[in-house]
């Protein structure tokens, strides 16, 4: 289940200061991209409870990482039902939408 609390959506709070509020379906081209950054995101993590993403799964992303992502032509499509209102705040909605 994505989603900070893991409710299958994009919920943010003051605990959440990735602020993880893009939900968007995996891609191999944004796995690749986000793990030579730094953030391995398909190897499991058993002790967290994180069982490692794949192309098709969705997540909810940090809004920065899809921005910049977005910039470099690797971000993944948007599930704009799952994504937190908060993500309008730091993407341009014609970005989301587009």
């Amino acid at each position: 289940m994505t989603g900070w609390t893991r409710q299958g959506l994009c919920v943010t709070g003051p605990q959440d200061s990735g602020v993880h509020v893009v939900c968007a379906e995996m891609t191999d081209a944004f796995l690749e991209y986000t793990a030579a950054r730094g953030n391995d995101l398909s190897t499991p993590a058993p002790r967290h409870g994180f069982p490692g993403l794949a192309a098709g799964d969705r997540w909810c992303l940090c809004a920065a990482r899809w921005a910049e992502a977005d910039r470099d032509g690797v971000a993944p499509k948007p599930v704009l039902e799952a994504t937190h209102e908060a993500a309008f705040r730091f993407i341009d909605a014609q970005r989301l939408t587009r």
